[in-house]
């Protein structure tokens, strides 16, 4: 599996909106493996965003508007935010089952680090080595890294995940976000969200 997880190449991400609802107990119900949540649990909004860590598009969301929409309405208590694995390739899941590797407690800030690094491994003339180096920051070495790859659990819950969102969500390209069920796809602008969470937080108690 090593092998093929070191020859991924990034695939374009999705940009035009659509306006979709999907039944959210449909969205929450648990997968092959735990949702990875950032905020408070009973936050009156959920926002779940499938995401690859090879896409242009995400990597300029988690760069750009994440951190304004974090402090705006995650640190407040006004949103969940969930991130679900969809992969676009072999790359992007090996960074996305080392990031499960390495712990509940740094899942998040290693996600983060492998947007905010992007371009140092995505587009090395070696990917994989260029990964490689990138996790010791995590302090994962190269035999840690390689272990990692070779757990078929993860590897097939990443691809699970990713299945179940195409089958039963209609998710062909990232990133794709679902709020309280609305879908929206594309790398969505913080006046964007506004418009859409303000209504939804205005009806809440």
């Amino acid at each position: 599996m090593v092998g093929s997880l070191a020859t991924g190449l990034v695939l374009a991400g999705g940009s035009a909106l659509a306006q979709e609802v999907v039944d959210q107990a449909e969205l929450l119900k648990p997968g092959p493996l735990p949702d990875k949540m950032i905020g408070r649990p009973d936050a009156p909004v959920t926002v779940i965003e499938y995401a690859s860590l090879t896409c242009h598009h995400c990597q300029n969301f988690h760069k750009t508007t994440w951190p304004s929409f974090k402090a705006k309405y995650v640190d407040t208590g006004k949103v969940r935010f969930i991130i679900r694995e969809f992969p676009l390739d072999p790359l992007a899941t090996a960074g996305f089952m080392l990031a499960r590797c390495a712990g509940d407690d740094k899942w998040y800030p290693v996600v983060d680090m492998l947007y905010q690094t992007g371009e140092a491994w995505n587009h090395a003339d070696k990917p994989y080595d260029a990964l490689v180096q990138v996790m010791r920051q995590a302090g994962m070495g190269r035999e840690t890294v390689e272990a990692c790859l070779r757990d078929e659990k993860t590897y097939n819950g990443i691809r699970e995940i990713a299945d179940r969102a195409t089958q039963s969500f209609k998710v062909d390209s990232t990133p794709t976000f679902f709020i309280n069920g609305r879908k929206e796809v594309g790398a969505l602008p913080l006046d964007r969200f506004d418009k859409i969470l303000e209504p939804l937080l205005a009806a809440k108690p």
